[in-house]
């Protein structure tokens, strides 16, 4: 069992770079973060020029599904299809599963990395423990692997995270979590893809 923290360390509703965040221990997430190339600058301009033309209750939505396309097309360098890259990113993520989360479900693709979890310490510092882990490594090896990582940075900046609202809405984001691939056309079923909690392997 995880063991108990202070719901001190949790901020609730807040905002960072924009975006909303809910932080709470009682609430399972489905954080997604990426890596620092996977977007190109003016594709991020066109999304937002675009949005400023739909109704603001759903542009963080539109925002998030068009985001999420153009992420699945797996541009920048790659660096999670490295299978030594992903393996760092996996014990990165069961480092502290059962103390500071429980984990519920994960996809590592390409360029970006779906995890659900049930959080029981700060989220913005379950996440930057996840980069920190991986990305120091990676930078490490970047030269030996030929990982091609642009400017010092593996990971972009921040996080997005969605806090489950039900059941459905569960077991909805678990399967979104494990199609991923299968929705990018890596593979022809959730359960071929090695990196993911799916895998039958």
């Amino acid at each position: 069992m995880p063991h108990a923290v202070s719901d001190d360390v949790h901020k609730g509703w807040y905002h960072s770079r924009r975006l909303p965040h809910f932080d709470a221990s009682y609430v399972q997430q489905v954080i997604t973060f990426r890596l620092a190339d996977s977007l190109p600058q003016h594709v991020l301009r066109q999304i937002e020029v675009d949005l400023k033309s739909a109704p603001e209750s759903t542009r963080e939505h539109q925002r998030r599904q068009r985001t999420d396309a153009w992420l699945d097309l797996g541009l920048g360098c790659r660096a999670l299809e490295n299978a030594e890259v992903a393996e760092v990113l996996l014990e990165g993520l069961l480092r502290n599963d059962g103390k500071r989360y429980q984990l519920l479900a994960w996809c590592v693709m390409p360029n970006h990395v779906h995890v659900m979890i049930q959080p029981q310490y700060s989220l913005a510092r379950i996440v930057q423990s996840w980069k920190s882990y991986t990305g120091r490594w990676a930078l490490a090896h970047n030269a030996r692997l030929g990982l091609e990582i642009p400017a010092g940075s593996l990971w972009m900046r921040g996080y997005w995270d969605r806090f489950i609202r039900d059941e459905e809405h569960f077991f909805a984001a678990v399967d979104y979590i494990h199609n991923n691939p299968v929705k990018a056309g890596l593979c022809e079923s959730a359960g071929q893809w090695r990196w993911s909690s799916a895998y039958e392997g």
